[in-house]
């Protein structure tokens, strides 16, 4: 009832780890999974070692998190034999997030994580808060085309593009990235956002300014997951953004999400939070007297 599939990638459950919560090593994926993920993302991963920032990376807001953590990452090369562990451990689909400074280097990375064993990979293109990768590629539908067709054109397997909330219309960026070759989206990465300190009168994160995830972003993320699937039918959607629990999912799915990431509810929830959301959405399947998850993909759009 709880099975799906994305872009030819077959989930246990429509529940998955979004990327930049306990990716970074294969036993914390592996936690994941046994807690009910159907599938995990891990940290995003670019060619050379990157440090990130400096604390405060991390601040809560009134609905949710406002993290500039910098993409620390060990790089690729050795990223990879974090990889070749986790696809002897993993039951479930590893999905690799990527991030560059150029087409190149995302093809590289790309190229290097599938080499590993990846079941597929997510393109980060949309990152708020590192200069000259992520968001500038993402709000650029020139630039993510040359981003996702490098990609496509050096791996087999299943190519994810997360998609930027910070633009004028989602839409667009959308419809590039699958005309250039993406076999799926995830729609949303974080909002622009800033949080300020009244007694120290100044931002609160060393970077200044952050993204926003968590419960504040569902109504936009979920607006995104309806928009695309009205111009873009028939290619698989993954929701992102704000997903707490079952209601928010099946929210997602009504609008057109194939499945869901999960993220800030895990730091706030810990990972029980994977087996709550799935055995409340099996509930309400159940409930509306559908066979599966599936069969609910897309409902709201009914006329």
């Amino acid at each position: 009832m709880l099975s799906t599939s994305v872009a030819g990638l077959a989930l246990a459950s429509p529940t998955m780890l979004a990327s930049g919560i306990l990716g970074y090593s294969a036993e914390s994926l592996n936690r994941v999974a046994r807690a009910g993920a159907g599938s995990v993302v891990s940290k995003s991963i670019g060619v050379e070692p990157r440090f990130g920032y400096p604390n405060p990376t991390v601040v809560q807001a009134e609905a949710g998190l406002i993290n500039a953590v910098g993409l620390p990452n060990p790089g690729i090369d050795l990223y990879s034999e974090e990889i070749k562990f986790a696809k002897i451990i993993l039951k479930i689909p590893l999905i690799v997030s990527i991030f560059g400074y150029s087409a190149d280097e995302y093809a590289t990375v790309a190229k290097k994580a599938v080499g590993a064993g990846a079941d597929a990979v997510e393109l980060n293109v949309s990152c708020p808060h590192v200069q000259f990768t992520g968001s500038e590629i993402g709000q650029n539908p020139k630039l993510l085309t040359e981003v996702v067709e490098g990609v496509k054109a050096v791996v087999n397997k299943p190519l994810i593009v997360k998609l930027s909330p910070n633009v004028t219309d989602i839409a667009v960026t959308a419809k590039a990235a699958v005309k250039a070759g993406a076999d799926a989206l995830t729609a949303v990465n974080t909002l622009k956002a800033l949080a300020i300190d009244p007694e120290t009168m100044r931002p609160i994160l060393s970077n200044i300014k952050g993204g926003l995830s968590g419960p504040a972003i569902k109504p936009v993320a979920l607006r995104a997951v309806y928009d695309i699937r009205e111009e873009l039918p028939d290619v698989p959607i993954i929701g992102c953004g704000g997903v707490m629990d079952w209601q928010d999912a099946v929210q997602f799915f009504l609008a057109g999400a194939s499945a869901v990431q999960v993220g800030t509810a895990v730091a706030f929830d810990d990972l029980e939070v994977f087996a709550s959301i799935n055995k409340g959405v099996e509930n309400y399947v159940r409930k509306k007297h559908y066979g599966s998850v599936k069969e609910i993909v897309n409902l709201a759009h009914r006329s």
